[in-house]
């Protein structure tokens, strides 16, 4: 009835052995009780983890969006923009007067 990922999880926890135990744990057992142990006391926490992780997903990401659109960076960014932007249209005039240069030297 386990999921298969839950059964591995299940055999890997049988299989384990006793110096690889933490402190205070107890060996998990083959039966009944064994299994309705790692249940309630391995699966289900991990569950209810889970379902917190995806019930806040949208908190979690509408917060990393929030901070990455800093307003201070923004702003250097805009200033690097229109820096830019300035040495863009020097160039390209230069290179206009460049071409019209050598069509009036060509011409003449």
């Amino acid at each position: 009835m386990l999921r298969q990922d839950t059964q591995e999880w299940w055999s890997d926890r049988l299989a384990r052995e006793p110096e690889e135990l933490d402190e205070g744990e107890e060996p998990a057992t083959p039966d009944r009780d064994g299994l309705r142990q790692f249940i309630e006391g391995q699966v289900l926490p991990w569950f209810e983890n889970r379902k917190k992780a995806l019930d806040n997903r949208p908190l979690i990401r509408a917060q990393a969006f929030g901070e990455s659109l800093d307003v201070n960076k923004l702003e250097r960014l805009g200033r690097y923009e229109v820096h830019l932007d300035r040495k863009l249209e020097r160039m390209l005039s230069m290179l206009l007067r460049l071409k019209e240069m050598r069509l009036g030297t060509v011409a003449g």
